[in-house]
């Protein structure tokens, strides 16, 4: 069904007007980059919205965590005073061990000890009560700081096993009045006082309210809603409507699922921000570890408002594109017509030139892009006419070529027939030497003139070279030697034809003829990683510095080479060749010491079968 709509709509845009596919085009390009462009920018307004608001909370979380350091610092501070302070030990034994303290002791110790202790709670503004619950319930309570254990046990923490640590979220209800009146929760750290000999003294309770300690989850502060969890996983709220807030339940879920936890040996993150989306809701939930407590501080903060903004602003950036869409419409429609003039015009004289009408000429054609088409056109068509001469010359051409080819064909034929019968006329006559001479002949002709558009091997070109020097050997009273020590492998490898053949005769016509003595010519072949080199050295007359140069300029093209002998002809040929089917980094290289020697080596790439 969807390719069938597609195939339609294909149609239906195959068959408008040029003008109306490019209005379309542009349309669609234009509100495409709007679009991109668009939805970029609000989607990192609305990112940059949301770290802000992250980076906001982290540090009110920040603060809160400092506080909550502060207050800890506190009741640990006040703790220790209480634990080092040798007087209350000293009584605590004596009650411990059930001596009779006269009254004048009492007396002493309540208005001198317990008045110092006293004055330190009511000088600390953080603290609630401190107070010490000692192991005897018939003795005289000094309050607001000594009481019996039995007052202890009316609390509700008084029966947790084990007693001792952090205790939150309790009534103070030592006291009957207490009780009934209190409406603030409290917290504490309850802590032992002990002594060697005689075992547990009393129970320290340092307390401070919860809303003291936890001061965010029991304030109003921008919509951020506060919880605490325990190491046991008890949460305890400022209010009972965050319970069911539901960016703290996301908080709590995000804090089990990412390991947010503060047991014992566990190694814990101990901060994590992030954006979610909660029922439609954007929130903004973390999590802060509270070592000093052993719990984490869990918050949620609802970003909606924020985000909403931003996606209405989009939505009215929409609406208004869409709108202008039409107003866009016509004004590209009317652009493009105006451009489009020219093309119709252009296309007119296409359909002339297809009925054979080559004298077109498109007129004032403008300088613009248009224009530029139709300058070209009728250049095209000037190009066409000269084309169309050079075309029929050069079919003159490949006619005359066609039968030169078939002439030289049967020339070689001709040549080849009259060799064959003057080597039989030397073998009757018993003349051997010029019968194998002609044999000889036959075969350099033969590679000479055989049609081949591809390589040969180094081995056809090396067996060349032998009936080359076998001929040249006739001709002259002294007599060449070849020396060959090539490996197998460089017998195979390929080879433009009459590559070898030139290097070999400038060694006999510009070193060796003019000494006229037997010498030899030496082919070594070399095998490296990646090519192999052929090195053709001759015992001649050599080259001076000045002259190796000049013959590389030659070979290189620098000096213009002309036509004949000992000019570098013959090297530089070999070289374009070698390069053009092998590459640049293969050719000839050239070594030569004046009166000693001349070495030619050609590099060629190993072709490993």
């Amino acid at each position: 069904m969807m390719r069938r709509y597609l195939r339609k709509l294909i149609t239906k845009y195959n068959g408008l007007g040029l003008n109306v596919k490019f209005m379309l085009l542009i349309i669609l390009f234009i509100e495409a980059v709007v679009g991109i462009f668009s939805a970029f920018l609000f989607w990192n307004m609305q990112r940059t919205t949301v770290q802000e608001r992250i980076t906001a909370v982290r540090y009110e979380m920040d603060r809160q965590h400092a506080q909550i350091r502060k207050n800890v610092d506190a009741i640990n501070m006040s703790t220790q005073f209480f634990l080092n302070d040798q007087a209350l030990h000293d009584f605590l034994v004596e009650l411990k061990q059930g001596r009779q303290i006269p009254a004048e002791r009492l007396n002493a110790f309540y208005h001198e000890d317990i008045a110092s202790m006293e004055r330190m709670v009511n000088s600390n503004l953080y603290l609630y009560q401190i107070r010490v619950y000692a192991d005897q319930d018939n003795m005289q309570e000094m309050m607001p700081i000594l009481y019996t254990r039995d007052r202890m046990s009316r609390l509700s923490w008084a029966q947790d096993e084990p007693l001792h640590g952090w205790k939150l979220n309790y009534a103070d209800a030592i006291f009957d009045s207490y009780a009934v009146a209190q409406n603030s929760r409290i917290m504490s750290l309850v802590t032992p006082i002990e002594d060697f000999e005689n075992g547990e003294l009393a129970v320290l309770e340092v307390s401070m309210k919860m809303d003291t300690m936890f001061e965010g989850m029991y304030r109003a502060n921008g919509g951020l809603a506060v919880c605490f969890v325990d190491e046991s996983g008890r949460q305890y709220y400022g209010s009972e409507t965050d319970r069911d807030n539901p960016g703290i339940q996301a908080a709590l879920a995000e804090r089990e699922e990412n390991g947010m936890q503060t047991a014992p040996g566990e190694t814990a993150q101990e901060e994590q921000f992030r954006h979610r989306t909660v029922d439609g809701r954007e929130i903004i939930v973390g999590c802060t570890v509270i070592k000093e407590l052993s719990g984490t501080l869990v918050c949620a903060q609802d970003i909606s408002d924020a985000v909403g903004r931003i996606r209405r602003m989009r939505n009215w950036f929409i609406i208004i594109m869409i709108a202008l869409i039409p107003f866009l419409a016509m004004g590209i429609n009317v652009v493009v017509k105006s451009v489009l003039q020219q093309f119709y015009r252009i296309i007119d004289a296409i359909k002339r030139v297809q009925k054979g009408d080559l004298n077109v000429v498109i007129e004032n054609c403008g300088t613009d892009e248009m224009g530029e088409l139709g300058n070209q056109f009728n250049k095209m068509l000037t190009e066409i006419n000269h084309l169309m001469k050079e075309q029929l010359d050069r079919e003159l051409l490949v006619k005359n070529s066609e039968i030169k080819a078939l002439q030289n064909q049967i020339n070689a034929h001709f040549i080849y027939n009259v060799l064959e019968s003057i080597k039989m006329m030397a073998e009757i006559e018993e003349q051997y030497d010029i019968s194998d001479a002609v044999t000889t002949l036959g075969k350099l002709l033969r590679y000479s003139m055989r049609w081949t558009t591809g390589n040969v091997t180094v081995a056809e070109e090396i067996e060349y070279i032998k009936n080359y020097l076998k001929l040249m050997n006739i001709r002259f009273d002294y007599e060449i030697f070849l020396s060959l020590n090539i490996p197998e492998c460089i017998y195979a490898q390929q080879i433009p034809k009459m590559s070898l053949q030139p290097i070999v005769e400038n060694a006999i016509y510009h070193g060796i003829e003019q000494m006229a003595e037997d010498t030899n010519i030496y082919i070594k072949g070399l095998v490296e990683e990646k090519s192999c080199v052929i090195e053709i050295t001759d015992a001649g007359r050599g080259m001076s510095e000045e002259e190796v140069g000049r013959l590389y300029k030659k070979i290189s093209g620098e000096i213009e080479t002309a036509g004949g002998s000992g000019n570098g002809i013959g090297l530089k040929n070999v070289q374009d060749r070698i390069k053009m089917n092998f590459g640049e980094e293969y050719g000839i290289e050239i070594a030569s010491k004046l009166g000693c020697y001349t070495k030619i080596m050609v590099r060629i790439p190993l072709q490993k079968r």
